[in-house]
Formats: C-alpha cells, sequence, structure tokens
C-alpha cells in the first residue's frame, strides 16, 4: 500500500512566521506532527511519503503514484485542503481526510472517499484493515478518548528537519478547564491524557539523533492540566539535558494558573523551558465571567504575568475582542495592558465561534450565527462570524487600531524594552552558529533596509549590549518576530488615535 500524506499550506497569520521565516532561512515554523504521527501508526511495511505544501509544491506525479492520499489539517489550512482534495479527483486518486478541519467542516468535504472523525490512536488498524480489503467506509468515528501510552514516535525520516525553524512534540491531550468558546475540550476532553514520561524522553532522542539542536514546541493545549506529573516528567527532562552535550530549549502553552506554582515554574526553567503562551483573553473581567474562564480571575492578570516573566519564563499572549461584555474602552485597555505588562508577542484575535463549542451553541440558539469561520481569528472578513453586541463596524475597526497600535515600531520596541525590565533569565542565552546567521541577515533587513524601524532596532541592540547581555538571544528573535508582524498589521499611513481611527467609519 502507497501512502502521501499531504499537509496543506497554512494562510499567511500570525503563528505561519512567514516573514520572519526569511531572515532565519526556514520554508515553515512547525513541522506537520499529525500526519507524522499518523504514519508511524500505519502499518510498518505500507510505503510512505510526505509533501508539507508550506516547505514545497506537489506535483501530479506524486499524487499518481499513491493508492491513498491522507489530508491532515486544520482549520486554517481550509482553502489549501480543498485544492488538494479537487486536484485529486480530477485524478482520480483516492483521499482520507482526518482533524479539526474536517470535523469542524464535513460537509464541505464530503466528497472525499472517507473522513475520520476522532483521534487516530482508536482508528488505525480498523481503517488499515479496510484499506487493505479494499473496502474503506465513508467515514470513521472513534468512541471516547484513547490513553497515550502506546503512541509511537513520529516518523521523522519522511521530512527534511532543517526545512523548519522549530520541531514538535506532544506530551499531553484534554484541559481540565471549560472555556466557552474553546474547542480543545471537544476534541481532546476535560481529563488530560499523557504520555510516560519515557515515552517524551524517546521521542526527545529521535530528534537529537536526527541532529535536532533547536527550539522545541511542546504542543499540548494545556502543558499543565495535570501539576503532579508534568512535574515529573520536567524531572525526567532536566536528567535527559544533564547527559547531552548540547541542551534543548522548549516552549509550550498554559493556563494562568501556572503563576500559582513555584516549584513548576522553577523545574520548567530548569529543564530548558524560555517561553509559554497564555490565554489572557482580556483585562475586562465581566467578559472572563461571559466566557467561563475563571482561572484568570482568580487573581490578578499583571500580578500573574509578573510572577511568571519573574521565573524566567517570557510570557506570549492570547487576547480576543469581541465578547459581548466587552465596553467601549476595550480596544484602549488591551493595548494598555500589553504595553504595562511587557507582553511582546501578543496573539490578538477576534472572537470566533467554532462548531461544537458551547459559544457556538449559544449564538445558535440566540439565532446570532452568520458563516463558518475562516479558521483566522486575525481575519477581520472571516473570523467575527456571529451578530455582536457592539457595532460590528466598530468592533472591526477598533481591532484593526490595536493591531495597528501594538504593532507599531515604536510600541513593539518599547514593549520589548518593559519585558526586558521584568524578565529574570536563570542563565544567559547564546546565539547558535544558525542564529549568528539569523542575527547578520537582522542587521540588514532591520538595521538597513527597513527604514521605518531602523531607529528602534540600533536603540535596542545598544539596550541589549549596555544593560541586557543575558537576554541576547531572546532579544535577536524578539526583533525578528516584529518584523513578520509589522508585514501582517501595521501601516505607518493609518491613524494612530483611537478616536480619528473610529470616526473613519462614517466618513
Amino acid at each position: 500500500m502507497k501512502i502521501l500524506f499531504v499537509y496543506p499550506m497554512v494562510s499567511d497569520t500570525f503563528w505561519s512566521f512567514k516573514h520572519a521565516l526569511r531572515l532565519v532561512r526556514k520554508k515553515a515554523a512547525f513541522p506537520p506532527l499529525g500526519a507524522l504521527s499518523v504514519a508511524a501508526m500505519l502499518p510498518a511495511y505500507w510505503e510512505k511519503r510526505l509533501i508539507d505544501l508550506n516547505v514545497r509544491e506537489l506535483c501530479d506525479e506524486e499524487l499518481l503514484w499513491a493508492d491513498y492520499v491522507f489530508i491532515s489539517a486544520m482549520i486554517a489550512q481550509k482553502s489549501s485542503a480543498h485544492q488538494v482534495a479537487e486536484r485529486c479527483r480530477r485524478l482520480g486518486v483516492k483521499v482520507v481526510g482526518g482533524g479539526p478541519l474536517f470535523k469542524a467542516f464535513p460537509d464541505e468535504f464530503a466528497r472525499l472517499d472517507s473522513l475520520v472523525f476522532g483521534e487516530a490512536e482508536a482508528l488505525i488498524p480498523r481503517l488499515a484493515k479496510d484499506m487493505e480489503d479494499d473496502r474503506l467506509k465513508s467515514s470513521y468515528s472513534a468512541s471516547g478518548f484513547p490513553d497515550l501510552d502506546a503512541v509511537p514516535t513520529p516518523m521523522w525520516e519522511l521530512i527534511n528537519l532543517n526545512d523548519y525553524a522549530t520541531m514538535s512534540v506532544q506530551y499531553s491531550r484534554g484541559c481540565p478547564f471549560n472555556c466557552e468558546f474553546c474547542d480543545v475540550i471537544v476534541l481532546n476532553g476535560r481529563v488530560p491524557r499523557l504520555k510516560r514520561n519515557d515515552q517524551v524522553v524517546a521521542e526527545l532522542d529521535a530528534l537529537y539523533a536526527r541532529g535536532w539542536r533547536g527550539s522545541v514546541f511542546i504542543v499540548d493545549d494545556n502543558f499543565i492540566g495535570n501539576k503532579e506529573k508534568v512535574k515529573g516528567l520536567l524531572k525526567a527532562i532536566i536528567s535527559w539535558q544533564k547527559q547531552k552535550l548540547h541542551r534543548m530549549n522548549f516552549f509550550t502553552e498554559a493556563s494562568v494558573n501556572l503563576a500559582e506554582d513555584p516549584e513548576l515554574m522553577n523545574l520548567m526553567v530548569q529543564a530548558g523551558f524560555n517561553k509559554v503562551f497564555l490565554g489572557l483573553e482580556t483585562p475586562v473581567e465581566d467578559a472572563l465571567r461571559e466566557c467561563g474562564k475563571a482561572q484568570n480571575l482568580r487573581r490578578g492578570l499583571s500580578e500573574s504575568v509578573a510572577a511568571i516573566q519573574g521565573s524566567g519564563l517570557a510570557v506570549m499572549g492570547g487576547f480576543i475582542i469581541g465578547f459581548d461584555s466587552d465596553p467601549p474602552d476595550v480596544f484602549q485597555r488591551q493595548v494598555n495592558f500589553i504595553q504595562k505588562n511587557g507582553i511582546v508577542t501578543a496573539m490578538i484575535g477576534l472572537l470566533t465561534a467554532i462548531p461544537g463549542t458551547r459559544l457556538h451553541s449559544r449564538l445558535e440558539e440566540e439565532g446570532r450565527m452568520l458563516f463558518n469561520s475562516s479558521g483566522d481569528n486575525t481575519d477581520v472578513e472571516g473570523s467575527l462570524n456571529f451578530i455582536t453586541r457592539m457595532d460590528r463596524a466598530k468592533v472591526i475597526e477598533g481591532y484593526r487600531w490595536v493591531m495597528n497600535s501594538v504593532y507599531s515600531p515604536e510600541m513593539y520596541y518599547n514593549r520589548v524594552l518593559a519585558f526586558l525590565r521584568a524578565y529574570r533569565p536563570r542563565a544567559r542565552t547564546y546565539l547558535q552558529n544558525n542564529d549568528l546567521k539569523a542575527f547578520a541577515r537582522s542587521i540588514w533587513y532591520l538595521g538597513v533596509v527597513d527604514n521605518k524601524s531602523r531607529n528602534y532596532y540600533w536603540k535596542l541592540l545598544q539596550k541589549a549590549f549596555s544593560n541586557y547581555n543575558d537576554s541576547f538571544g531572546e532579544i535577536v528573535t524578539m526583533a525578528i518576530y516584529g518584523y513578520h508582524f509589522r508585514k501582517l498589521f501595521w501601516s505607518p499611513k493609518l491613524p494612530v488615535k483611537l478616536e480619528e481611527w473610529l470616526a473613519g467609519i462614517t466618513g
């Protein structure tokens, strides 16, 4: 059996890092971990190939080689997934689709030969047997949530690791919280399921053996869903790091209650974690109550951010605009919070109702749903997919002002300095060979070519050399990220004051 895995193109979004990749000379930010994991679950004697459309183009000859094409995709890859499916249909190649995209919008992909709903571990034996018997069903659904103690190491040999800026490893699935807008518990459940420590270490060994020495993203939606178990894993990673000549750096996603556990933060830093993404959402407490974000109300959000950054973990923050409870000044409050707390990487999105979530169900009952989401919550046309309480035009224009403000060169570089004043690194970060090359390219692009931001870039480097030597690696990374964000969200021609911006709605 010949299987071709195709990973569709990710749209040019916040997390694509498309423009930053130019400076680091990588083709994609993250590898297709889901496809690589499924490949490892299929029979070992099957032939397998993988094409990541974020890395290179797909030829018809490669499609015709396959007995089946497997498309693994998220919602943000919907457009590209449709294109791949249509090419396969024209060529007469059978297609199996799996992943969050197909679960959210099965009707849009009804013409595929088979749709897979649920986690692969519970489905692959049935699916593989039916394929070999030429009895493929139109759909397969998993019941319940399987244990992760038999998940194999991904087939890293199917890709060139050097094409990617970061590698990915999964430790757990599921989240104990029940935020109204989030589909994590729909896909993975409320009770976190974990891999054994030795499984995770084996995956790190596999990456290390293939020469990987860069950053690793622990892709869990909430890495600390089971705090006691994760502490055991961190101790195992600390021991593993001590045995290696070169340490790896890690980053992950977690809930804000991380700030309540100094021991956990300390273990993360010792294990090599230097960044963590938090779902902060909004400084408006009524909006946090509205969406069921009780964990964000236990203490002040600024206090939590300060505790985490003071421990040696840089905070990347997720923020949302569009809640029913958002007051008229929500736009200014979001900007003020992000700037004051030095949250350099601020992923600000419009509220999106994803099928299966409590939010989607509530809005349907209220007759407020408008259309299916594009999957990109920074897409003003395709993400705010319901009738808002605040005037829709004001929400969209206020959101645009927020993005244009926080990713203007002045505010971005001032935010980096605010971060550095609060950040307490445990060890100096040195630039490796690839990092040095990226730094040299940043000098050209950001310090010479980009005449809108170069003065801020040089001021930041001056501060870095004089006051923040221990954080030099983070500073270079943040400068490069800023280039990507400015390309996506900032225009020097637009008004700076919120009042002037919103006045443009009525002309």
